[in-house]
């Protein structure tokens, strides 16, 4: 379920008037605590390392704290790449996979001697003229059919993203041929997924298909990466992935697939990014009006532009407004903010306290895909981000943007 907000009623109205709403509050010991289990339920491959996908909470202050908990960078873009770089990382504790490559992030990936991760078959020649071909690389695979997707993602054989199954054979083989002789295999079929079998039934996918390519293509896999999409519980009556099934799983299939066989064991990656930030983050902003019409609608001073995954994905996300915890939720509102979008809600139809303006309204598990996808439709400014560390400080990481930032790019 949803975890506990780490402040109480008076922290947090202490915070309130020191950094005025909407804000982003990340719990550090959390997001250690996340990397912490997912590296245990893996503690038993011979090389695991978890790449955390930069994309969900692009911030140097928490790649650096999470670099410092032993995890690389999954990194999709040159802004991602130059981020990584600024927190001490480099070589191969960057995974670069990205799609409709422009030549320069290559280039930059190249630079930083990263792990290069092709989405299209084409990219490999493309690759070559621009930044030269690297040592080791991997293909992004998508199987198309064989497996299902799911509403963030798509269906496999509707995605975008990866190569099909007579590509990564041609790739591997023009790889080869071109001299590379370090490979991975890597794949992301789903995203906010929380059942363990369906990551155990994608590795098994993965280690046979290093096999096959392995003894088809006389070529060696030195690691597996098993993309990220761990899901965490959004709603209260949710369940948090059992990650020790998880990685227990995968070790049956692993050994099963590779024991006695004289293939090397390769490492095993992963690139969750969600599991890891997602359920110590939270987007605290005040009510500022309250509307009646045909339903209750309680107005906030953050809209989608600072948290868009309900309105863009109707996902759920719990929310609590701490100095009412004692009261019954007796009003049912819709939650939105003030964006010039019938779509900007945070909620619909929500049993929550009864409320004013001036409320405080804590919205649970935003730590990823919510701050990074904020936008400036309506003029709306970026929101503040601040870290509770683990000694109970709390500091500013990102301050709010102001009317001169909107701004300052009109020429």
């Amino acid at each position: 379920m949803p975890g506990q907000f780490p402040l109480d009623v008076a922290q947090l109205q202490a915070l309130v008037a020191r950094y005025p709403t909407p804000f982003y509050l990340y719990d550090a010991a959390g997001m250690q605590r996340s990397a912490r289990a997912l590296q245990q339920a893996f503690a038993w491959a011979p090389t695991f390392r978890e790449f955390f996908a930069v994309k969900a909470t692009p911030n140097p202050h928490i790649l650096a704290l999470l670099a410092a908990a032993g995890c690389g960078a999954d990194c999709s873009s040159l802004a991602e790449l130059v981020l990584a770089e600024r927190v001490g990382l480099s070589g191969e504790l960057i995974m670069f996979t990205s799609n409709t490559t422009p030549a320069e992030e290559f280039i930059q990936a190249r630079r930083l001697g990263a792990l290069i991760n092709l989405d299209d078959l084409n990219h490999l020649a493309f690759l070559a003229h621009h930044a030269g071909l690297p040592a080791i690389l991997s293909f992004r695979y998508n199987p198309g059919a064989q497996r299902t997707g799911n509403v963030i993602i798509g269906r496999p054989e509707e995605a975008k993203f990866g190569v099909t199954r007579d590509q990564l054979f041609a790739g591997y083989a023009a790889a080869r041929d071109q001299g590379i002789r370090r490979f991975g295999l890597h794949t992301m079929l789903a995203s906010n997924e929380r059942e363990p079998s369906y990551f155990v039934e994608t590795a098994r996918m993965l280690f046979e298909l290093v096999a096959e390519l392995s003894a088809s293509l006389a070529i060696s896999f030195e690691f597996v990466n098993l993309g990220g999409g761990i899901g965490i519980p959004y709603r209260p009556e949710e369940a948090p992935v059992d990650l020790h099934a998880l990685g227990a799983g995968i070790r049956a299939v692993y050994e099963a697939t590779f024991d006695g066989t004289g293939l090397p064991r390769p490492a095993i990656f992963t690139e969750c990014g969600r599991l890891i930030t997602g359920p110590h983050g939270y987007l605290i902003a005040s009510v500022r009006h309250i509307k009646q019409t045909y339903r209750t609608y309680a107005g906030l001073d953050a809209s989608m532009a600072n948290l868009m995954r309900p309105g863009m994905y109707g996902a759920y996300h719990h929310i609590t407004v701490p100095a009412k915890a004692h009261l019954p939720n007796a009003t049912l509102y819709d939650i939105t903010g003030s964006l010039c979008e019938n779509n900007d809600k945070f909620a619909i139809q929500r049993p929550l306290p009864t409320l004013a303006p001036g409320d405080l309204l804590v919205i649970h598990d935003a730590g990823a895909h919510g701050h990074a996808m904020g936008f400036s439709y309506n003029g709306k400014l970026r929101s503040a981000e601040l870290l509770l560390e683990a000694d109970g400080q709390i500091r500013m990481i990102r301050r709010a943007e102001t009317i001169e930032d909107y701004l300052q790019t009109i020429v």
